[in-house]
């Protein structure tokens, strides 16, 4: 971590003083402060309007009871959370996680990333995040379709199109934002489409949101990989996760002409030298709900580890797809050794500090997660767009806009790192676009 001019320390200080225990959202901050040292010395008027300490307090923060009933009967009680953190550009925007390990503090980290996540698309959208501490694993389709009544009986006063506009993340597919807009019409008695996205082709989804996540991911290392007069073609990559985005990155890098050998689950990782069965992976996955070690008993050539790390693999290149922080310093270490060239974070934080700057050290390509996965919330924003307009846009469309926003969004981020003297540093680039723009708009709006 770099020293933070004094503007930026007290910010800091404040953030770990209101906010103890809260971990990952003081690690989120702090990623973005240590980028923005010139830019304050610049813009004094940043330090004058106090842009900083509004941009770390949430301009909202929901927590409810989630009652619900299980197939015996049983009542169950989980927390539901919404941090609506900054509407500068636009109506919050971002996704609902439901996982065990959901608390405020992981809502907030991953609010406040997206902020400067939804920033960086060029497209009108503020940042929030939610979810709940329900667990999804092992329940029943009628079981999850209470806990989404439930759940949604509080969120629907708080959200709507020019509002707050939820769409999925970990735990949350389109089976749960189904049930979710269900309740939301049933409450309203409104067919407010534009007010979740990520819903089904059926009732006003859009083409290639299940993809644009993983797609968007591959788009931006592609362009990175420019830069070095580099393609993905012929290179060997790895992803850890095996959910939505892990799967869709590795076909579109498939697609791209690279091969994908190895990605995980919470049971340990899986190795395929003749490259990763993306049809068999799909319907394991995705239509099963089955796990890696099936995968591995239909393939004569693969591997299951149930021990060790995903990351000890040989590659080329790096997609870390499944949660925060879950690639460490010596990960970082091991891929350096075996010559990774780029490492693109498909998911929200996953590698960790000092596994950053082992990277930076070593001149790997780094692409942080608010740029490098930004495509699933430039789809949403696309959604949006189609919901607003009762259109529907085809797959080659909708994938050549998202294709489109992600070169944008790499140049966005490559140009500001070499305006502020870092150049190739995208960490740097992207926390400082981003910051600006959201600075400006608070700016221009007054203290709201």
């Amino acid at each position: 971590m770099s020293e933070l001019d004094p503007t930026l320390d007290r910010a800091y200080r404040t953030v770990l003083d209101r906010n103890p225990g809260e971990a990952e959202f003081h690690q989120a901050v702090r990623e973005v402060l240590d980028s923005l040292n010139r830019v304050v010395a610049a813009r004094p008027e940043y330090a004058a309007g106090s842009i900083i300490e509004r941009l770390c307090e949430p301009e909202r923060q929901l927590m409810f009871r989630v009652p619900w009933t299980d197939d015996k009967g049983n009542v169950h009680i989980n927390r539901g959370f919404r941090v609506e953190f900054n509407s500068a550009l636009g109506p919050y925007k971002g996704g609902l996680r439901f996982h065990p390990t959901v608390n405020l503090g992981i809502v907030k980290f991953l609010g406040f990333e997206q902020i400067f996540k939804n920033a960086l698309t060029g497209l009108p959208i503020g940042g929030g995040k939610g979810g709940s501490d329900f667990d999804p694993k092992g329940r029943s389709d009628a079981e999850i379709m209470r806990f989404c009544q439930s759940f949604m009986t509080e969120l629907y006063r708080h959200i709507g199109e020019y509002t707050d506009v939820p769409a999925g993340d970990i735990g949350v597919g389109g089976r749960e934002i189904g049930y979710l807009f269900g309740q939301y019409k049933r409450i309203t008695n409104r067919y407010e489409s534009g007010v979740l996205t990520g819903k089904g082709l059926a009732y006003g989804g859009s083409q290639v949101r299940t993809e644009a996540t993983g797609y968007g991911t591959v788009f931006f290392t592609r362009e990175m990989l420019a830069t070095k007069n580099r393609s993905l073609s012929g290179r060997r990559v790895i992803v850890s996760g095996s959910g939505n985005v892990a799967i869709y990155a590795a076909q579109k890098a498939t697609q791209l002409g690279a091969q994908v050998v190895a990605c995980s689950d919470s049971g340990g990782y899986v190795v395929d030298e003749d490259g990763l069965d993306l049809d068999l992976l799909k319907q394991i996955k995705e239509v099963e709900r089955g796990r890696l070690t099936d995968y591995a008993a239909q393939r004569p050539n693969a591997t299951h580890h149930a021990e060790g790390s995903v990351w000890s693999v040989p590659c080329e290149i790096a997609l870390p797809c499944a949660t925060q922080n879950e690639l460490h310093a010596e990960d970082a270490k091991s891929l350096v050794a075996n010559g990774v060239l780029a490492v693109a974070e498909g998911a929200n934080m996953p590698c960790t500090p000092d596994a950053v700057a082992i990277f930076a050290d070593n001149d790997v390509l780094f692409a942080p997660g608010k740029a490098a996965n930004a495509g699933g919330v430039a789809t949403s924003a696309l959604e949006m767009q189609q919901n607003a307009s009762r259109d529907s846009w085809h797959f080659s469309h909708t994938e050549e806009r998202l294709d489109q926003i992600m070169i944008d969004l790499h140049d966005r981020c490559a140009t500001a790192a070499d305006t502020f003297g870092e150049p190739g540093n995208y960490v740097a680039g992207a926390n400082i676009s981003s910051f600006v723009q959201v600075a400006d708009a608070m700016l221009a709006l007054g203290v709201i």
